[in-house]
């Protein structure tokens, strides 16, 4: 189990759709658990299924004609989205 935090940011003045689209299209994608907040989104997942998943899903941003800018950290733990970590 592994687990990512991302953060999309759209270099536009119209921000929000591109972040809803791939918000969407990250939920649609199975075998994860997701939790989404003002500031990223939580997934949570087998290696294979997350990492298939942040493909799918990011490819239709980065095709885009919005530039943009992801910001992504890995964990190799698998923790419940929105859990706190304790170390």
């Amino acid at each position: 189990m592994i687990s990512a935090e991302l953060s999309l940011y759209p270099l536009t003045s119209d921000y929000e759709a591109p972040i809803i689209d791939f918000i969407k299209r990250l939920r649609s994608q199975p075998g994860l658990r997701l939790a989404t907040n003002g500031l990223s989104t939580q997934v949570t997942g087998a290696y294979d299924d997350v990492m298939a998943a942040l493909t799918e899903a990011m490819r239709p941003t980065m095709d885009g004609s919005t530039s943009c800018s992801f910001v992504i950290k890995i964990l190799n733990v698998g923790i419940e989205p929105g859990e706190e970590v304790t170390i």
